[in-house]
């Protein structure tokens, strides 16, 4: 549903790109498109939650906006008329709208597009770990005083984790400078972390926080199907638009 053109005019009208990270649950949005052919169609609601995790790098804005076969793939603006998302999927056991529909936030799009126009390709930041959330009692026996960050489950061999020496039962709490609330937001944070360079990142081992730098490589190819290292926070989207 998108693409990067290059159009050799001036002065055309286009939208504005907003910032999906001030994004607030209870916010109102609105979606654009053509469901079942009805063009210029316009769809309101309210953001459900931010950074829903699906099991993938992507961490979807949740809406309760109607989307349908037909307005996928177009704009989720905030009500100052700024792009925060692109409407990508909605959970349906009918095929038809149920309430809960997902987008991608804008910025990861955009990152996209800068990839495309500067190499002509689409790369990932890799780590290497299977991780799980922490549950309050899990919290409780690492002595912290919250559940929070991600839990290595798993450190593939000779992956990024594994050199720098991250370990099975540490949890990451810091990437590259930012907290890492749920296991949910690990993914995306290092799928957009630039291939070759080294990142700090904070994690408790035996309830004594230490610090790694990790050295990010790009995803391969036979790791996709291991992206989904993440329980998902709600049943898997069953229609994808």
């Amino acid at each position: 549903d998108v693409a990067l053109v290059k159009i050799d005019v001036a002065d055309l009208p286009k939208l504005t790109i907003g910032d999906s990270q001030k994004l607030r649950v209870g916010e109102w949005v609105v979606a654009i498109g053509s469901p079942f052919g009805l063009d210029s169609t316009v769809t309101a609601g309210i953001v459900s939650a931010k950074s829903r995790a699906t099991g993938d790098y992507l961490p979807f804005i949740q809406t309760d906006v109607a989307v349908n076969p037909g307005n996928s793939g177009g704009p989720l603006l905030n009500m100052a008329g700024e792009v925060v998302g692109i409407n990508s999927q909605i959970y349906s056991r009918t095929g038809g709208f149920m309430g809960l529909s997902f987008a991608i936030p804008i910025e990861l799009a955009m990152d996209v597009a800068d990839q495309l126009r500067e190499s002509g390709r689409v790369s990932r930041g890799w780590l290497g770990v299977l991780i799980q959330d922490v549950t309050r009692d899990l919290a409780e026996s690492f002595g912290m005083d919250k559940p929070y960050g991600a839990l290595v489950a798993e450190v593939m061999p000779e992956s990024p984790a594994a050199q720098a020496g991250l370990r099975v039962g540490d949890i990451i709490v810091e990437f590259d400078g930012k907290e890492v609330g749920t296991s949910g937001m690990l993914p995306p944070m290092v799928g957009r972390a630039r291939v070759g360079e080294s990142v700090p990142v904070r994690v408790i081992r035996e309830g004594e926080p230490q610090m790694l730098q990790i050295r990010i490589e790009e995803l391969p190819d036979d790791a996709e199907s291991r992206v989904g290292d993440v329980a998902p926070q709600a049943p898997e989207p069953g229609v994808e638009n």
